[in-house]
């Protein structure tokens, strides 16, 4: 009975943890890589165990960095179900086959370059079909109902607050008649966070795998990052200029509507034309109306006044290209909210292209921005950035804002932490080096947790926990 690490271990991406019991292998979340080109070129390796020989899937939630493989996982031999959120199979259908028309597409535009240098062609990663296929593995769960998905394996999702069907995972094993209880975080959401419940506190456990993205810094209150919106508004509004938001499709999309549509009238929001330019964001928010009971009380309560009235008239669906490409001709007045959430492609590249040398241009960064990323570039001060070949100076104004984060901060981490009974040991998965650092030093001198950082193909004997020694 053992544990092996094979993804978002030292880094953020990639989540993907191997759990091997009576002869069984059971997979926590099967993710994509991403960041640089280099790290993408990563997912195209093999797997580091034979993708056969897997007998079940837990996905976290739908994020790609926690989902995007499982095609890929399908497509090399695993043939057995995915269990995941019933809302986090509805998000999966629609970001799988978005990530197969990019991995379609990317391998289109590299062939082309081949076939003029006379080098072997490459398949995408996975197709649209294959992510077909690999939607009808997936199993729709509730949370807190225990379902034994293997001999000596029980598993529970609870609700993560993370985005729509995020989940915590806890799993009783039991081999030869000794018994543990593993519970995986998942990504942990930010307590307060506008539509979800708050995440769920879980008491037992005899190893915690816990999330650390955000392990070395403290968000604002949700009432400091309003007033940060406010003020961006009134200063883009005095310039006569527009708001760029690159935001990620599921989840930070649909949080900003929701503030919008809460404060319309105090911010004055009448005076703005909103944009959701992305077809995929535009999904997910049907895929978030239909699954209303997952809502906190507040964001129920407006559900409730949003199927009588519109919250938001002034907020426009663009969904073609040739409805984006019109935006391009605004150059005052417009909110325009875009993927992808880091920058490195989608709709908001072109939006930049248009906008982001104009000092009236001011631009919202509001989540996570990976190493590598154009995203991470905007947030450490680049003054000048390449699109497509093309040298763009950056005169726009760059906002971040950290309060709207999805994932915990290091005081939520904590605090999650030491709402299990007893300190039980600690591994920290999905951070950077410093932040999983910084966070860990934390839990040890405060807590006197006993914490280790996860490493890539790390290996932790569950049988032998009472030898469990921190890094």
């Amino acid at each position: 009975m053992h544990i092996e690490f094979h993804g978002a271990a030292g880094e953020v991406t990639g989540s993907c943890h191997l759990i091997e019991i009576n002869g069984r292998r059971l997979l926590l979340d099967c993710g994509m890589i991403q960041g640089r080109s280099k790290d993408e070129a990563r997912n195209r390796e093999p797997f580091p165990f034979d993708p056969g020989s897997i007998d079940v899937v837990i996905l976290s939630h739908a994020h790609i960095d926690h989902s995007g493989r499982i095609p890929l996982l399908i497509k090399l031999g695993f043939s057995g179900p995915v269990y995941t959120h019933r809302a986090s199979r509805d998000l999966c259908r629609i970001m799988l086959k978005d990530s197969a028309y990019l991995s379609e597409r990317d391998a289109e535009w590299e062939n082309r370059k081949r076939e003029r240098k006379h080098l072997p062609l490459i398949d995408a990663l996975y197709t649209m079909a294959d992510a077909q296929v690999a939607m009808t593995r997936f199993k729709g769960v509730q949370y807190g109902v225990k379902k034994r998905i293997l001999p000596g394996v029980t598993m529970r999702l609870s609700d993560a607050g993370h985005i729509l069907g995020s989940s915590i995972v806890e799993l009783w094993l039991e081999e030869s008649g000794i018994r543990r209880k593993v519970v995986f975080s998942g990504d942990l959401g930010h307590n307060g966070a506008p539509i979800l419940r708050d995440v769920t506190q879980i008491e037992e456990a005899d190893l915690v795998l816990m999330e650390s993205t955000y392990g070395d810094r403290l968000h604002r209150t949700l009432e400091e990052t309003e007033q940060e919106i406010v003020d961006v508004q009134a200063e883009a509004s005095r310039a006569r200029g527009n708001i760029l938001i690159p935001a990620f499709a599921v989840g930070r999309s649909q949080e900003l509507l929701y503030l919008f549509g809460k404060h319309y009238k105090e911010w004055n929001l009448d005076r703005w034309q909103i944009f959701l330019d992305s077809p995929m964001a535009i999904q997910a928010t049907e895929v978030y109306a239909r699954h209303s009971e997952l809502y906190d009380t507040e964001a129920a309560g407006l559900w409730r006044q949003h199927r009588q009235h519109s919250l938001l008239p002034n907020l426009h669906f663009t969904r073609t290209a040739n409805q984006s490409m019109a935006l391009n001709q605004i150059c005052s007045g417009a909110i325009i909210i875009a993927g992808s959430g880091m920058c490195n492609g989608g709709r908001i590249k072109h939006h930049f292209k248009h906008n982001i040398w104009r000092k009236d241009c001011h631009i919202i960064i509001s989540g996570f921005q990976a190493r590598g990323t154009l995203g991470r570039k905007l947030v450490d001060g680049a003054r000048r950035i390449r699109l497509w070949g093309e040298t763009i100076n950056v005169a726009a104004r760059i906002h971040t804002i950290g309060g709207l984060s999805a994932h915990a901060d290091q005081n939520g981490l904590v605090a999650w932490y030491n709402g299990f009974n007893g300190k039980p040991p600690l591994i920290l998965v999905h951070g950077e080096a410093e932040s999983a650092e910084c966070l860990s030093e934390r839990l040890h001198n405060e807590l006197d947790a006993p914490v280790r950082i996860a490493q890539k193909a790390d290996v932790i004997d569950l049988i032998k926990l009472s030898g469990f020694v921190s890094q």
